[in-house]
């Protein structure tokens, strides 16, 4: 009697391929970083790629992580007008988010409580259409940190937002660099600022990512 094992093996084959096919491109699908920020986040008066969303995207190549970064800052940002500006960047799923405002609203004297509030906003409207999004605060202090109840409010804000909101913090974004618009060799300064909180939140979504597939 002619035995049917080969033909099993060789169809098994061919499922398995076909299945590998179709879950290739989830696996492989690049992973998406929005930064949402102001002029220091934007590169004031340098190009694009000096500014450190972008360096942070070379960083996050030469680490194998497969992450594209969008930069959605506007020079003179505020947190209402990130509110206003988000939505537009909310069409696609979005894995990590950068957030990067509150100093123009701290140089306008809003009230630390509304600017705590707007940017709980942001946060809230993100997490509303990505649930599973990671979110890393860049802090921010004004001049003589500590000096009264606004400056030491607002210096004390973001750590709050983040332990809120489980998002991994950078103390102060300029540390390290003199003036508040820093030129290209500054702005490189930042982006190690960033990267040291940046790289284990990118690689364990990247993980993630890889886990779920399988």
């Amino acid at each position: 009697m002619r035995s049917y094992a080969p033909l099993v093996s060789i169809l098994l084959s061919v499922l398995c391929a076909q299945a590998a096919s179709t879950a290739a491109p989830t696996a492989s699908r690049m992973k998406t970083i929005l930064v949402l920020g102001d002029s220091l986040s934007e590169g004031f008066q340098l190009k694009s790629s000096e500014a450190y969303p972008l360096l942070l995207a070379d960083k996050l190549r030469a680490a194998g992580l497969n992450f594209q970064v969008t930069n959605a800052s506007a020079s003179g940002g505020t947190t209402e007008g990130g509110l206003q500006r988000l939505p537009s960047h909310l069409q696609r799923k979005i894995d990590i988010f950068i957030l990067e405002l509150g100093i123009n609203d701290a140089f306008r004297g809003i009230p630390v409580d509304q600017i705590q509030r707007n940017l709980q906003a942001i946060i809230d409207k993100l997490k509303t259409q990505n649930s599973s999004v990671r979110i890393v605060i860049a802090g921010m202090q004004l001049p003589n940190y500590g000096a009264d109840d606004y400056v030491s409010a607002f210096g004390e804000m973001f750590g709050k937002l983040a332990a809120k909101n489980g998002a991994a913090l950078v103390p102060y974004l300029l540390d390290g660099v003199a003036g508040i618009h820093p030129n290209a060799a500054g702005q490189k300064i930042l982006a190690e600022n960033v990267w040291r909180m940046l790289e284990p939140v990118a690689r364990e979504t990247a993980a993630e990512a890889s886990s779920r597939v399988r």
